[in-house]
């Protein structure tokens, strides 16, 4: 199937929503009014069910189908924005100071309610859809909420499905990979305790500030020269505080970071060997290290037989050569990981054109993914849930 002739009918209505959803945006699990658009939505439309509060504020339809019993799949989108400035001029930006769609969680609600609407007015399927709006993606984790308050027991849910828009893939183009296709990110802390004083009389000292240069460059190590080239490893120090005086060696010296990993073997080795490095290094120099080694959202793992059907799907409403089905892994991370830890499914990039990049300031989500994003989702719902199911 082609691009939907509905879909394409209702993209002005549905760039309204998403305009409506970028001018009010709301951050992590406070998406109260995101929440309250998206159940009114759903109930106009007439959903067999709307559900609010899944994992403190998430919203679950539940649609079925005309025709019979059968499983329950579901379809899930994002509706948190993030706290940056916006600076894109465009009629439709923030009017929330410090918060902007930045990441396009407005455009993925908007195409979700799109077919939505479209999937409640035909019902051409059996068994159930369970649309999913998820609160707190960017660092809340709430996905992980909402797998913990029972979403998947509570709706029956036998496989789930994402979907994510990524700049410089033109629009109407998807891409997907069998696998790990986005990074677990786990974050740390390291205190370096020393010995504070004069900085004329650094001999009395133990500078923590010097160790923690010296940490900082034998960090990288752990990646240079500890793990395989050909795996996937990331280690960043992000942030470095120490000190509040010109002439005062400081007692203690703060650092802080990020370890992305694909396989869980390295995310076990990268913690590992940042504890004994800090130690060491520290150790090594006369002071102690403490560490805080936090796991975040695992890796985003895509199942195979899910993969292949949403790769299948996208062709069948893009093209043959407008899917890439080996796209590079992502180095950033993405909640619905746990949805796909609870269950099996696929995560799917849909192109966004030429844009400013994610978590950009100069970001927008472009309307024009809208009719192939909401293609795409009706016609998984009817391939997964065949009439004759």
């Amino acid at each position: 199937m082609p691009l939907l002739n509905r879909a394409i009918e209702m993209q002005d209505e549905v760039s309204a929503w998403r305009h409506h959803l970028h001018e009010n945006p709301e951050i992590m699990f406070d998406v109260h009014e995101t929440a309250r658009f998206v159940a009114e939505k759903l109930r106009q439309f007439g959903c067999d069910e709307v559900e609010t509060g899944i994992g403190r504020t998430g919203v679950v339809g539940i649609i079925r189908g005309r025709h019979g019993e059968g499983p329950t799949v579901g379809l899930r989108s994002d509706m948190d924005a993030l706290p940056l400035t916006e600076i894109t001029g465009k009629p439709w930006a923030s009017r929330a100071d410090g918060k902007m769609h930045a990441c396009g969680h407005d455009g993925h609600t908007a195409m979700l309610l799109g077919a939505a609407q479209y999937l409640a007015e035909t019902r051409n399927f059996g068994g159930s859809i369970a649309v999913i709006f998820q609160p707190a993606e960017e660092g809340g984790g709430g996905g992980r909420e909402m797998v913990k308050d029972g979403l998947m027991e509570r709706f029956a849910i036998s496989e789930v499905y994402g979907m994510h828009n990524i700049p410089g893939l033109p629009i109407g183009q998807f891409a997907i990979r069998k696998g790990p296709i986005m990074a677990a990110t786990d974050e740390f802390t390291i205190i370096v305790e020393g010995h504070g004083g004069h900085a004329a009389q650094p001999h009395r000292t133990i500078d923590p500030v010097v160790i923690g240069a010296q940490l900082v460059n034998a960090l990288q190590t752990i990646v240079s020269r500890g793990t395989d080239p050909l795996d996937s490893v990331v280690l960043s120090v992000t942030k470095f505080h120490a000190g509040d005086a010109h002439n005062i060696i400081p007692q203690r010296a703060e650092l802080a970071g990020t370890v992305r990993t694909l396989r869980p073997e390295m995310r076990d080795f990268a913690e590992k060997r940042l504890i004994e490095v800090a130690k060491g290094v520290a150790g090594a120099l006369g002071a102690t290290a403490t560490v805080n080694y936090a796991r975040n959202y695992p890796v985003t793992f895509n199942h195979a037989r899910e993969t292949d059907f949403a790769a299948k799907t996208a062709r069948s409403v893009a093209g043959i050569d407008a899917v890439n089905e080996e796209v590079a892994p992502m180095m950033a991370g993405e909640d619905f990981s746990y949805m796909l830890e609870a269950r099996p499914g696929a995560f799917i990039f849909i192109g966004n054109g030429e844009s400013a990049s994610l978590h950009n300031p100069s970001y927008d989500f472009n309307d024009d993914a809208i009719p192939h994003g909401i293609s795409y989702w009706v016609q998984l719902a009817e391939s997964a849930l065949p009439p004759s199911s």
